[in-house]
């Protein structure tokens, strides 16, 4: 009785905890909640179903394409930001990706750059504000564009004027709206089939999403421990960022833990691709040079060979070269039979 009593007091006393919690970062729910609805109204009738013809109609490697152009010019507005931030090698890095992408990968039509081992960071105005120690604010939905946060809003304002995208016509910004409402269409549906309440949903898992970015995967605890050793200048050993000292109870060694995700794919849900002998063991039938460049660069690919998109270019050129000579002959032959013909008429 007495440990029943004790646990319904506990329990009473965290729901007030857990309202206040909630009161103090949404406390304008009852607002946000009216938008929220309003814009899963103008989703469902308006957004996507145009999202639904654009992928029914538009090929999967078009769409990726595109996914890869506006990617590559958002790398403009992460540099940027990566500079603010004072992430210097990380902005090297990204200045490179976008370089490499914007130069072999044809305006960034190919991402390149990730075969190479340039890794794509995502940083905005938004997560400078939040090193620089301003606080998130506030909860907020705004009607058509989604959740955010009081310190989001200007964030939003610098990215925006920071990505060239924004400054082209009219059909290429519907062209990023819809591919980026496709690209979220498994999300959102998964909020629709598992989540009890929708709201509540987006808005912890936004949140959440929002505070991974600004501490880069990091707990609180381990910023201030960063932070600690680098103004702790008598301090003879400094903790590496982005891992945990773990001390032995027994040896007293410390043991480095990392703090990024680890994530192992289950047996059986990855193809592999097969060995190199059993595909030249089999027969293949004649094909043209530019047929056979394009089946090797397949075939490179599979194995994630890192010159496959010099084997790409050369392959379109083969094609371009070998449909000039078939095709320019037989033109002109026609002109010259036709010409004949009008002669003898």
């Amino acid at each position: 009785m007495i440990g029943l009593s004790a646990g319904g007091c506990a329990t009473t006393n965290d729901i007030p905890a857990a309202q206040t919690e909630v009161q103090e970062h949404d406390p304008y729910e009852g607002f946000n909640r009216k938008v929220f609805g309003f814009n899963n109204s103008v989703d469902d009738y308006v957004a996507k179903p145009i999202s639904d013809a654009y992928q029914f109609i538009t090929p999967k490697f078009v769409q990726t394409g595109v996914s890869n152009f506006f990617g590559n010019l958002k790398n403009i507005n992460v540099v940027l930001n990566d500079l603010l931030q004072a992430k210097f090698s990380q902005s090297a890095s990204d200045t490179g990706r976008f370089a490499v992408n914007s130069t072999f990968g044809l305006l960034g039509l190919f991402d390149v750059a990730s075969e190479l081992g340039l890794e794509q960071h995502d940083e905005d105005f938004d997560q400078t504000l939040a090193v620089w120690g301003v606080s998130p604010g506030s909860y907020l939905v705004l009607p058509l564009l989604g959740p955010s946060t009081a310190r989001g809003i200007p964030g939003a304002i610098f990215d925006t004027a920071a990505n060239p995208a924004s400054y082209v016509g009219a059909p290429v910004q519907l062209v990023s709206l819809l591919n980026t409402r496709a690209n979220a269409e498994g999300s959102l549906k998964f909020i629709d089939e598992a989540a009890l309440d929708p709201y509540v949903f987006t808005r912890e898992a936004y949140l959440q999403w929002r505070k991974n970015l600004s501490t880069d995967g990091k707990p609180d605890e381990t910023i201030d421990n960063d932070l600690d050793s680098l103004l702790d200048e008598d301090s003879a050993e400094s903790k590496p960022k982005g891992h945990l000292s773990l001390g032995s109870p027994q040896s007293g060694e410390s043991e480095k833990a990392s703090l990024k995700p680890q994530v192992q794919a289950a047996p059986g849900l990855m193809r592999h691709p097969k060995p190199l002998k059993a595909r030249q063991n089999r027969l293949t039938p004649p094909l043209s040079r530019s047929k056979r460049l394009i089946k090797s660069w397949i075939r490179l690919r599979s194995e994630e060979n890192k010159c496959w998109p010099a084997y790409l270019i050369v392959g379109f050129y083969f094609w371009f070269f070998e449909w000039y000579r078939i095709y320019q002959p037989t033109r002109n032959n026609r002109l010259y039979i036709k010409n004949m013909l009008s002669k003898m008429h």
